[in-house]
């Protein structure tokens, strides 16, 4: 997939820090990019993400880019800290993990294209009033 490049992680981290850590193997830092595209499709099974991943450039939710670059510099400084902010990192992905949930409940509506109607499971959300407890 190229929704995000190696290359464009530097926004989140530094070349340096990149460096350190893959020591040179960026096959690496694509791992990681790999493992936050699904973990990001996990959350938005209600979009259709491969057109969305397939898009480059201008044309991406820029807010989907930040959230999925998030994810991945969580996945790849867990592998050796160098220089990072670990509060900070794991805020970040927090943050983003709490947006594809608010997305995932229909809270958030973000700029994504829409799953086919083929492709639509007809997923059916249920509620119900808090349970009530009576003293006598």
């Amino acid at each position: 997939m190229s929704y995000i490049s190696t290359a464009e992680i530097t926004t989140h981290l530094n070349t340096e820090q990149i460096e350190a850590i893959s020591d040179g193997d960026e096959t690496l830092l694509q791992a990681a990019i790999d493992a936050a595209y699904v973990e990001v499709k996990s959350y938005l099974s209600a979009f259709d993400m491969a057109a969305e991943f397939a898009k480059t450039g201008a044309a991406r939710n820029a807010l989907l880019i930040v959230f999925v670059k998030d994810v991945a510099v969580w996945h790849f400084v867990n592998l050796c800290n160098v220089n990072t902010d670990m509060k900070l990192r794991a805020k970040r992905y927090d943050d983003a993990q709490s947006w594809l949930k608010a997305v995932q409940k229909g809270d958030r509506n973000p700029d994504l294209p829409a799953l086919p109607v083929a492709d639509q499971t007809g997923t059916i959300l249920y509620s119900s009033n808090p349970k009530r407890v009576n003293h006598f």
